[in-house]
């Protein structure tokens, strides 16, 4: 028995050392040509071992997950908002929820340090605590009848703490939908094969979701090769619509249209049943999100390209062209999501739990979605450090910071063409002098080559790192299958990010439909009835109302809305992991389970270190370089008093560069008081029940699964 025992963990210490391997020539290479291939084998290596023997150990020493225990998707069974899932479709959902825009942009940016720090944390951040939030909140949340974060903190640790976290946590759920529809916006406006696209996947989904329902109960595979089929043919008809005379302008929209239709979207797909839409249009999301960086990993196998970009460059001080701050803790804050996200939180409590068919399903959904979010950012890293770093640097770095003044390309097709051009060609001429000077050589020729071949004008003023992205896999899937051109895989790969990051916003959006929802219900008890059409029109429209106007404002001006609010979005996130973790915390110390706490104390300690030095540093700090709030605000006053020859134009622009850093300062300093109130009350909570042998934690009684079993629905 115990040689059994033996020779089934050689396989998996065989996969130990080959991932060990291949993190230190990732690691300690220098100067020579470093495969990508080494990244990937790494850390699907580095994923399969922490979910073989990490994860396993949390479910069952630290949790004690109960196989025999109904969730609240089986006891609460409606047909609308629970209902017991199959494990993998509950996979794609909860997976499309919780992967939005961090995977994909986080890493990109990030690689502006070189691609050592941004692996080695994606690696060791999901395993130590992204993962093990995601797992701790979901399970928690399903032993409490799917319960909000918000909600399991009241019942926790008091009334007091339960509202400032509900009131703390719908305000950075507001600001992560915000950022998450703007990029959204950004990659759908003027854009009519992404248009379409998107736009047909809410058909398919509606056919998807009455077809599992009514046509074919539980024929899971069936319906997933129709949706793959419908959705590769979207995919293919939006790039003949976008070349036809008549049908590509009459889809080419300006951003603001585009706002509107996704605040009406928002608001219709938060109340419709979960079936018939969101689950099923993030089922087939998850098909072209893994599908795709799947490709990528399988693209690098067969390519085996190289790492272009160093493994650490001279901006880990914090000089960096295209964000500043230092490595610690701006790198952990920039890649945010794809380490660890308190944005999952809000879905593994709340919306995942209530579909939840088997207690022992959370290991899987909770910690093995995570894994493959981390993967994802690995791939997104990997595709950003496969290209020039001079062009990366030319597409990433604002034009400021290149000393040029982009022309109007809209005028490209128009009588000044020529003019355009030749200004174009100056500007990228100069880009690259400047790019080069930093000691990341590159020509102009390169430059405007890129753009010819991905079908675009221009590479420059591309920041985000969506763009960037999408040239990396266009490189990749076009030297696999040349048959279609850099411009088509280019295309794809933008419609990929829209698509990958609209189905967060709706997830996004029925999770704060329930937060304010319960949060209203504190002073009016009617509105946290979940069925009750007129409060979930309530909920909604007051969740899609905030973010839609901080989406608006950021649209039709550059100085507001939500762009005076990105420098928030990775702090708050990261902010709100750590409240997730303090609450695990809390909640194994009420279980009589103090001896595990260390599972979910490390990676919060760590959380709160890195955002209160990263806040500190945006609200107090004097260097010009850090563009810290206070100094920001006191900069442009003062230029404002100085100023003799401002136009009124200039006044109101640093009058409104003056109110952002002031209202971002003042977000900075609620979100310190909203997380270190749930610390403290933390803490008191642990001093009350210190002394205590018997269990004080709120878990709702035990109920056995049904005799008959569980009727598993395949519909989501």
């Amino acid at each position: 028995m115990d040689t059994k025992k033996i020779f089934k963990h050689i396989p998996w210490v065989i996969l130990g050392i080959i991932g060990a391997f291949c993190l230190s020539v990732v690691a300690l290479r220098r100067g020579e040509h470093v495969s990508a291939l080494w990244i990937v084998v790494a850390s699907v290596s580095v994923y399969l071992v922490a979910y073989r023997y990490y994860s396993l150990y949390i479910a069952q020493k630290v949790m004690k997950l109960d196989p025999t225990r109904a969730t609240p998707a089986v006891i609460n069974n409606d047909g609308l908002n629970y209902v017991p899932t199959n494990r993998y479709v509950l996979f794609g959902h909860h997976f499309a929820a919780i992967a939005g825009a961090g995977p994909l942009v986080g890493p990109v940016l990030a690689a502006q340090m070189g691609y050592l720090p941004g692996t080695l944390w994606l690696l060791a951040g999901v395993v130590l605590a992204g993962a093990v939030q995601d797992f701790m909140v979901l399970f928690i949340s399903s032993r409490r009848n799917g319960a909000s974060l918000g909600e399991m903190i009241k019942e926790e640790m008091g009334t007091v703490p339960g509202t400032i976290a509900l009131f703390g946590c719908f305000l950075i759920m507001i600001i992560i939908l915000a950022v998450l529809a703007l990029i959204v916006v950004k990659a759908l406006a003027e854009s009519p094969w992404g248009v379409f696209t998107v736009c047909s996947t809410v058909p398919i989904a509606l056919f998807m979701g009455i077809y599992m329902r009514f046509l074919r109960p539980g024929r899971v595979g069936e319906v997933s090769v129709i949706g793959i089929v419908l959705l590769v043919a979207s995919i293919y008809f939006g790039g003949v619509i976008a070349h036809d005379p008549y049908w590509g302008p009459a889809l080419t929209f300006k951003d603001t249209t585009i706002t509107f239709a996704l605040i009406g979207y928002a608001f219709v797909s938060a109340l419709l049943p979960v079936w018939l839409i969101l689950a099923p249009r993030d089922y087939l999301a998850t098909f072209l999100k893994i599908g795709v960086i799947v490709g990528l990993a399988l693209g690098i196998v067969i390519l085996n390209p190289e790492l272009k970009m160093p493994a650490l460059t001279q901006y880990v001080d914090g000089t960096g062209p295209l964000w500043k701050g230092a490595l610690f803790p701006f790198l952990f804050i920039t890649i945010a999501c794809g380490a660890v996200s308190g944005f999952h939180a809000l879905i593994s409590s709340g919306t995942t739990p209530k579909l939840l068919a088997c207690e022992t399903n959370a290991r899987f959904i909770g910690y093995g979605a995570m894994l493959m979010e981390s993967f994802v950012a690995v791939m997104a890293l990997v595709a950003a450090s496969i290209i020039e770093p001079g062009l990366y640097f030319a597409m990433n770095t604002p034009p400021a910071g290149l000393g040029i003044t982009m022309p109007n390309l809209h005028e490209m097709g128009g009588e000044n063409a020529p003019l355009i051009m030749a200004q174009l060609k100056d500007v990228t001429a100069h880009a690259a002098a400047t790019v080069s000077s930093w000691g990341f050589v590159i020509s102009p020729e390169q430059i405007l080559q890129t753009a010819k071949d991905i079908g675009e004008p221009s590479v420059l003023n591309r920041a985000g790192g969506a763009p960037t992205l999408a040239v990396g896999i266009a490189h990749v899937f076009h030297k696999v299958l040349p048959m279609a051109d850099m411009g088509f895989w280019y295309h794809f790969g933008i419609l990929f990010e829209a698509l990958f990051i609209l189905t967060a916003l709706d997830a996004g959006t029925r999770s704060g439909r329930f937060m304010l929802q319960d949060l209203l219900g504190n002073f009016v008890p009617f509105l946290k009835k979940t069925d009750s059409l007129v409060a979930g029109i309530i909920g909604t429209a007051g969740c899609v109302g905030l973010w839609g106007y901080l989406l608006y404002q950021g649209v039709v001006d550059p100085l507001g809305g939500v762009k005076s609010l990105w420098p928030l979005f990775g702090i708050s996130n990261q902010m709100l992991a750590a409240v997730a973790l303090v609450l695990s915390t809390v909640v194994l110390i009420k279980m009589q389970r103090t001896k595990y706490i260390w599972v979910t104390v490390i990676p919060a300690v760590w959380l709160l270190i890195c955002t209160t030095w990263a806040l500190g540093l945006k609200l107090f700090s004097a260097n010009p370089q850090m563009e810290g709030f206070f100094y920001m605000a006191n900069l442009y006053k003062e230029k404002i008093a100085n100023g003799t020859n401002l136009t009124e134009q200039q006044i109101a622009n640093m009058n409104h560069i003056v109110v952002n850093n002031y209202t971002n300062a003042g977000l900075s300093i609620l979100f310190l008081v909203v997380v270190y109130s749930i610390i403290f009350y933390g803490f008191t909570t642990w001093m009350k029940v210190r002394n205590s042998d018997k269990r004080t934690d709120k878990e709702t009684p035990y109920v056995p699964v049904p005799e008959g079993g569980v009727k598993i629905s395949s519909h989501h």
